[in-house]
């Protein structure tokens, strides 16, 4: 599973980046310019319905997964970032267009984050649990948008003329498959065979690239309000993995081997950029997103019960990393099945928060109140001051952090099987209307309703109407689709609960799987379980499904026989 994901990073670093740096400052790199020949030769179209087809290979495989509360922290550097490209005119008219900007989580404990063609990016969770900071997370982020917008995949793909677009999938899923036997020998074999002169051909470009991507990634994350300095710290941080030999735990390392030029580059710019924006200074919840990915990304009960430990230890750490630490506890306890422990340590993350609040307002009192000491003619105060012991400035925790931590009753609340604690923790998330918040409120039901809670119908028939609603916004989302399904499956709606799952699959990019949901659908209908409203729409889904499965196996013909 993880190594399945591991490889299609390592697959598309080598065939389509080889990156190798040099000291070559942006100003002075000859690269093409978006709108010439050598680029066009693969289009934007073209680029999109190869990622499109790499996507539906790997978006079925476990190890991309989608947790709502991790996946829009992901989003909330992401986003910033595209927008700061946008602004900036990194991103033509036509890529916004036509590109997904879909950035993915991998269940990977290696540090690592990769660009694929059509605008997609993975991210793995061990990548977020290395990031020392929000700053460091967009440092990478922002290095692998500047591959896609700058159509570096593109360059590299038509350094070999003769690549098809659909061997250059090939080989990329091939090296997913093949990943399978566990054989380390076989995807270095399919790399080094007939695709290492392609690799070898790109050398100069991707040296040349690579530096690009560092440049505009750290102007584009200076302007998207990440401190500038993220990007040196990361790069500090992989220099220490790499001197210490990082035992495989850092593909990114290999694909984007790090020099000092490269380094003091970094920390020049640094130096340079704009000062953070203090609003985009999410720490706190980073702290609280790194101890998520631990949990999620190692569930052995030897680690959990190492976070949990930690949880319980009590050092004297700052504010931000004892939250982290409390959260990190607290999922692990859930994860394993110990609710008590995992109750001690939210109401301790509780506590902690408005003892927090309470010391950021006396210091605030105490700056509004400080008396100023006039200097004289000389400029020297007439008292010399006494000396004063500095404490360190606290800031404000953030909304989002206690947003997480309701999120996380709910999640306790749904490993305990209680209905009533259940539903006290769903009524704490207030007027919420963020996409967790929305999947936590239709799991919370669905788990009421296992419970056997009488009353857990009125809330399925709510989330059930609010996921319809999402869904109709936002048709992609996989998880919303197969919650709507189960919500709809206990309230006795089984062709909406069908559709709802063929929905999921087509999502994904199993088109077969969906068609096969749609016609089980048709069948139903024709034994007496009819709601013509939903037979309506099967049919013609069915219908626009079929044809969009033979337009796919067209593309997928013509791109191998230009």
């Amino acid at each position: 599973m993880r190594p399945k994901l591991a490889t299609l990073a390592a697959a598309a670093c080598l065939a389509l980046h080889v990156f190798i740096v040099p000291a070559t400052p942006a100003a002075q790199l000859n690269l093409p310019a978006l709108g010439e020949a050598e680029s066009d030769s693969l289009s934007i179209d073209d680029e999109r319905k190869l990622g499109d087809q790499i996507m539906r290979e790997i978006l079925p495989d476990p190890a991309v997964i989608d947790d709502p509360v991790l996946y829009q922290y992901l989003m909330s550097v992401f986003v910033p970032l595209h927008e700061a490209a946008l602004r900036r005119g990194n991103i033509s008219p036509e890529q916004e267009e036509k590109l997904a900007w879909q950035p993915f989580l991998v269940l990977d404990p290696e540090f690592n984050a990769f660009a694929l063609p059509g605008g997609y990016m993975g991210v793995n969770l061990g990548m977020i649990a290395a990031a020392g900071s929000r700053d460091e997370m967009a440092s990478v982020l922002g290095h692998e948008l500047s591959h896609i917008t700058q159509r570096h995949i593109a360059r590299s793909m038509v350094a070999n003329k003769h690549q098809s677009m659909v061997s250059m999938a090939a080989m990329l899923i091939g090296l997913l498959m093949s990943v399978k036997s566990r054989n380390s020998d076989v995807p270095m074999a399919v790399i080094t065979s007939g695709q290492a002169a392609m690799a070898t051909g790109q050398l100069t470009f991707s040296r040349q690239m690579e530096a690009e991507a560092d440049a505009f990634g750290q102007d584009v994350m200076t302007d998207a309000g990440f401190a500038p300095s993220g990007m040196a710290a990361m790069f500090g941080r992989l220099e220490d993995a790499s001197r210490l030999n990082d035992s495989n735990q850092y593909p990114w390392l290999r694909s984007h081997p790090l020099t000092i030029e490269r380094i003091a580059a970094a920390r020049l710019r640094a130096r340079q950029g704009a000062p953070q924006d203090p609003r985009f200074s999410h720490i706190t919840e980073h702290s609280l997103m790194r101890a998520r990915s631990r949990a999620l990304m190692d569930t052995s009960e030897v680690a959990l019960r190492r976070m949990q430990s930690q949880a319980r230890l009590n050092v004297p750490l700052n504010d931000a990393e004892r939250l982290g630490t409390l959260y990190g506890g607290a999922l692990a306890s859930i994860e394993l099945g110990d609710p008590a422990a995992a109750t001690a340590m939210i109401a301790s993350a509780q506590d902690l928060m408005v003892q927090h609040a309470a010391l950021v307002a006396q210091q605030d009192r105490e700056a509004a109140g400080a008396p100023h000491v006039a200097a004289d003619s000389d400029g020297v105060a007439p008292n010399p001051p006494q000396q004063v012991v500095v404490t360190p400035q606290l800031y404000p925790i953030e909304p989002e952090v206690a947003r997480d931590f309701a999120l996380l009753r709910v999640e306790e609340a749904v490993g305990k099987h209680s209905a009533p604690e259940i539903s006290a923790a769903v009524a704490a998330l207030g007027n919420d209307r963020s996409r967790p918040a929305l999947m936590a409120r239709a799991q919370a039901a669905i788990a009421r309703a296992a419970a056997r809670d009488p009353t857990a119908g009125v809330a399925l028939q709510q989330s059930l109407e609010s996921l319809q609603t999402w869904v109709a916004e936002h048709p992609g989302d996989v998880l919303a689709w197969t919650l709507l399904a189960q919500c709809a499956e206990p309230l006795g709606q089984k062709l909406r609960a069908i559709r709802a799952e063929a929905e999921a699959h087509a999502a994904q990019g199993d088109l077969l799987g969906a068609i096969d949901r749609l016609r089980a659908g048709q069948k139903l209908t024709r034994v007496g379980h009819l709601d013509f409203v939903e037979a309506s729409i099967i049919d013609s889904r069915l219908r626009d499904l079929m044809a969009e499965r033979r337009a796919l196996g067209r593309d997928l013909h013509d791109a191998d026989h230009p």
